[in-house]
């Protein structure tokens, strides 16, 4: 019998676009995992391709092509996911997508590739082929972006894993101006496949945990404030603390200008720091920068009014993109489907109606459409003055209105009253977003997760970050009684 687990409402900060969402979310979990039978060489996770929370199995797969069916089930079973659209339109751009990027020998290849990083000789062992076979076939992959390969800085070993949908080979196949792969054909099929259709969006940005999150404009903050700033929350901070920088072309505006729809906001401006940079530069999505460029181009991006979107993580971020409204993808989530797709950053806007000159152009810059022109009363002022108005559960804490006023002094930030959670690593980030998605059996019984596995030992220190509803939740989706126990087990931070 299937068991129903209720949680709380999303906190404030995270209700701005959730108006169609009821006030309590219930997590539907299977009562029990069973295993697919796979031709495989390596025993599938519970739940592989079956069916979970966010969904069952995708029903339009007959329609296709037979080598690319186990890619399309692997993709979506990651934290991210890769579902199949309902529209036919849609669909036939998230067909195109496959069969753009992946032969169907590579098809075959990444079906049973892991989500997070291992060793070639793991994989090799996993897949039955020999590491000699098996290298030259990945670094192919590797220069196309649909797998990733990382060098541990101080050991020098090189890991790889299945690259997901975004952040991954959606970015990866626009970063470069001219390679194999046919531009045009393929922004008109991720333009299909994330715009006509609200599945993909739904299950990337449908969650708490989101992939990117705001930073503030620091220029946008008073001088009171900028010392309670967090550096983890200063996009300055990150080029200072980064080890190495990366600079590629801005996928979304790449995307747009195929489809003749790009605005004039600057094209090279997608910023890889650390992991990030080094396998950029070595795959050849981007040129290797230094640091004051990196800087330079920070600076350059906030004077264009664009918006600075990094790696929702606290520590060691990947990335930093300069974007706008009008072709960011995670910003058209939220204008378009009304979802919130950017965790905020800690600071949103307000107004002093006595210094708002009404001029609007504070409305006509925010990018999410939280700012809106409405009479106010104002000593002094006639009974049809315009006045700006803010949604504050709209607004993402961006800063990019307060460059835009009119007076200069109209609009400020202002610390928000509730704090957006933010998790502290990488892996915090891909665990809560398996569990809200309902895909933690896959991550961890697809790393080969059992009693004394590293990779486990490392999820479960993940999940002290997490509350014990979160952790309940997480129990429920693995029946596995060694991982329940351990879960019990699991001290609560906040006690």
């Amino acid at each position: 019998m299937d068991q129903l687990i209720h949680a709380e409402a999303p906190s404030a900060h995270r209700s701005r676009c959730r108006s169609h969402i009821p006030s309590r979310v219930v997590y539907l979990m299977p009562g029990r995992l069973k295993h697919e039978s796979h031709p495989s060489s390596f025993p599938m996770p519970p739940c592989y391709g079956g069916d979970r929370a966010t969904g069952g199995h995708m029903g339009h797969l007959g329609h296709l092509k037979a080598e690319y069916r186990d890619l399309a089930d692997r993709l979506n079973a990651g934290s991210v996911g890769f579902p199949e659209p309902e529209s036919d339109a849609s669909r036939h751009g998230w067909q195109e997508i496959l069969e753009i990027l992946y032969t169907p020998q590579e098809a075959a290849l990444a079906a049973r590739l892991p989500v997070l990083p291992s060793s070639l000789r793991a994989i090799a062992t996993r897949i039955g082929l020999t590491e000699d076979e098996l290298k030259p076939r990945l670094d192919r992959m590797a220069d196309k972006g649909i797998v990733m390969d990382l060098v541990h800085p101080k050991t020098g070993k090189t890991k790889y894993f299945l690259s997901p949908p975004v952040v991954g080979f959606f970015e990866f196949s626009m970063m470069r101006a001219q390679d194999s792969i046919p531009k045009k054909r393929m922004a008109e099929a991720l333009d299909a496949y994330t715009h006509g259709d609200p599945a993909f969006a739904n299950e990337v940005f449908g969650g708490d945990t989101v992939i990117g999150k705001t930073m503030v404009h620091e220029n946008a903050l008073s001088d009171e404030d900028l010392p309670d700033v967090l550096d983890w929350e200063r996009a300055t901070s990150v080029i200072e603390e980064a080890q190495s920088f990366a600079v590629s072309y801005c996928y979304c505006r790449h995307k747009a200008e195929h489809l003749g729809k790009r605005c004039d906001a600057p094209m090279d401006v997608c910023l890889s720091v650390n992991a990030g940079a080094a396998f950029v530069v070595h795959r050849e999505f981007g040129r290797e920068i230094e640091r004051s460029e990196a800087m330079d181009i920070l600076i350059q991006s906030r004077e264009s009014g664009l918006v600075q979107i990094a790696d929702n993580v606290q520590q060691k971020p990947t990335y930093i993109c300069n974007c706008c409204g009008c072709c960011c993808g995670q910003l058209q989530a939220i204008n378009e489907f009304d979802l919130p797709a950017v965790n905020p950053s800690g600071f949103e806007a307000t107004v002093n109606l006595d210094d708002c000159n009404g001029c609007s152009r504070c409305a006509r810059a925010c990018p999410v459409g939280a700012i809106e022109m409405r009479p106010a009363p104002v000593v002094g002022s006639r009974k049809n003055d315009l006045r700006a108005s803010i949604d504050t559960d709209r607004c993402i804490g961006c800063g990019v209105c307060v460059q835009a006023c009119g007076t200069r002094h109209a609009m400020t930030m202002e610390r928000r009253p509730i704090q957006p959670t933010v998790p502290r690593t990488g892996m915090e980030k891909i665990l809560r977003m398996s569990i809200e998605r309902g895909k933690l059996p896959d991550l961890l019984f697809d790393q080969g997760a059992g009693r004394g596995s590293r990779f486990l030992n490392q999820a479960l220190h993940g999940l002290t970050a997490l509350g014990p509803i979160e952790r309940a939740i997480a129990s429920e989706q693995v029946k596995s009684r060694f991982v329940r126990f351990a879960l019990r087990n699991v001290s609560d931070p906040t006690g």
